[in-house]
């Protein structure tokens, strides 16, 4: 097995084109990594970070890691890609009510080109009402201890600074889209990802001691571990299960001959979505978290009801992170957005059309709607079970940094949201480097005969 492996590693480098396109997605985000470390300027960037790690929270946390570790060091790239990502979702919900955007969508590369143009203009919104909100909350954070020169001149520079890293970023994905390999957005977010996971291994090891009550013991290695094992395998199955429906050819007969019949499957994702039920949902949460902490602060004794005071504080410690509450409502909106993804994504109605122009059919379902009413049954079911295991790795941080007391930059690393994204875009980008090899007769990762050194390679004649 390490063996063909190794053999496949060195087969991307027999193809130019292949490699090429590789060291250029590597390139690319090198480039991304060095100016993930440019501070933004007026700000003491080192301050800022220690602060922030101690008072930060979980919620810090979670969005610290879309960024790389940008967020809270405040660099150039501290947005992120995420308001690309915003802009793309606020386009994709706004294609289903607004009928010229989703003629757009109809009219093939055409229509593409100008949906990507309306979510640049989106992103850059986006980044820029993003921006003067941090720049404000700054100067007002810890009496503004960590800006240099607070005033207008450091909001517009705050703000056109972290506006064009975002911009940058999203000129980087599209450049790794072009020019490279894989989606590029995506593997942005993986590579920030992946910085940090060095760093909770690190904990990890600085924090076991059995002997230490306060620290972690061999019961909580072993399930720390047990669940990273879990979530990866089952991420994997996950990204790959699906659910086949046989669908038979009609039979034409000219002359003498009879043509057609062949029997195929139409493969259906048991979860359609990937990952975007629940960026969608974390996305949403954070609002309850930030609000219900706000009503909170402003409710104080002898100017505000007693009733109201009591609610307020009720409803932001029961809609922390981590929290019973909290946890239910994130399970109930993957759920939600996960059964919103396969509505605005997938139409029966167009691939039962679509089976019955190419002469294809369900046996035993007529063409139509009967076949359109049974494929709609089936992705609604195989939907709630994509659905259920979303929830599970979505709260799975949560429970395991509740219960065990562990950082929850480890837990969120070593299992979670982080890493489906980055089980997920690996397998994207190793099925796109596998399509490659095979169409040039090498061997791959995923495929080959058994004892992958025994295959004889060929490479591309003249």
């Amino acid at each position: 097995m390490f063996e063909r492996l190794l053999t496949s590693f060195q087969n991307i480098f027999k193809i130019p084109e292949l490699r090429t396109r590789v060291l250029f997605t590597l390139g690319m985000l090198i480039v991304y990594r060095v100016g993930a470390h440019i501070p933004t300027p007026g700000i003491n960037g080192e301050a800022l970070s220690e602060f922030l790690q101690k008072q930060g929270g979980a919620l810090l946390g979670f969005l610290d890691i879309f960024s790389g570790g940008s967020l809270s060091r405040l660099t150039i790239f501290a947005l992120g890609i995420m308001p690309y990502i915003s802009a793309s979702i606020i386009l994709q919900l706004l294609t289903v009510v607004i009928p010229h955007l989703s003629k757009l969508a109809k009219e093939g590369e055409r229509g593409r080109k100008k949906i990507i143009q309306y979510t640049r203009f989106g992103t850059i919104v986006i980044a820029l009402i993003q921006g003067f909100g941090i720049a404000v909350g700054l100067e007002q954070m810890n009496q503004g201890a960590f800006v240099l020169s607070p005033g207008w001149g450091f909001r517009f520079m705050t703000v056109i600074t972290l506006c064009a890293g975002t911009g940058f970023l999203m000129w980087l994905g599209e450049q790794i889209d072009r020019f490279g390999i894989g989606n590029g957005v995506s593997m942005i977010i993986m590579a920030g990802i992946l910085t940090g996971m060095p760093q909770a291994v690190l904990w990890v090891f600085g924090n076991f001691d059995p002997t230490d009550p306060t620290k972690m013991n061999y019961m909580s290695l072993l399930f720390l571990l047990g669940g990273f094992v879990l979530v990866v395998g089952g991420s994997v199955i996950l990204t790959v299960a699906q659910r086949r429906i046989p669908v038979q050819q009609a039979k034409h007969t000219r002359g003498r001959r009879v043509y057609g019949g062949q029997r195929s499957y139409l493969p259906l994702k048991v979860n359609h979505g990937g990952v975007m039920p629940i960026i969608f949902a974390s996305s949403l949460m954070i609002f309850p978290s930030v609000i219900f902490e706000a009503l909170a602060g402003t409710a104080q004794p002898g100017s505000s009801p007693a009733w109201w005071i009591a609610t307020t504080r009720w409803l932001g410690d029961a809609f922390m992170m981590g929290e019973f509450p909290y946890v239910l409502l994130y399970v109930l909106m993957v759920y939600f957005f996960s059964y919103f993804w396969i509505t605005v994504q997938f139409n029966p109605e167009e691939m039962s059309k679509q089976l019955r122009d190419h002469g294809s059919f369900i046996p035993g379902l007529r063409p139509g709607p009967r076949t359109a009413e049974y494929l709609e049954t089936v992705m609604e079911r195989i939907t709630y079970v994509g659905a259920a295991f979303l929830a599970v790795i979505a709260v799975l941080p949560m429970v395991v940094n509740k219960s065990l007391n562990i950082d929850f930059s480890v837990t969120q690393f070593l299992g979670g949201t982080g890493l489906l994204i980055v089980v997920s875009v690996t397998l994207d980008f190793l099925q796109r480097v596998e399509a490659a090899l095979l169409m040039r007769n090498y061997s791959g990762f995923l495929s080959g005969q058994e004892g992958g050194s025994k295959m004889r390679i060929r490479g591309p004649r003249g």
